[in-house]
């Protein structure tokens, strides 16, 4: 079984909605080095549809608000 396998089988330490690409989501925000708002933005985008079908909406809903998070965090430092 290759390491891919073993993600996919494994639903709690690597669930199938996180490990449908080459690297999981986790591993793209560590490497940009993002902070919470835009790695949650991030990951619900990715992931967006995928553990539920029905609630792909509602997944891009999650993220739009941590951009509008990350947009006002932002705007209050100037």
């Amino acid at each position: 079984m290759n390491e891919k396998n073993e993600r996919q089988d494994d639903p709690v330490n690597h669930p199938s909605h996180y490990t449908d690409g080459k690297i999981e989501v986790i591993e793209f925000i560590e490497d940009k080095n993002l902070n919470f708002h835009r790695g949650n933005a991030v990951k619900y985008i990715a992931r967006a549809g995928k553990k539920d079908k029905s609630r792909e909406i509602e997944d891009l809903q999650k993220a739009a608000w941590y951009i509008d998070r990350e947009i006002k965090r932002l705007e209050a430092k100037k």
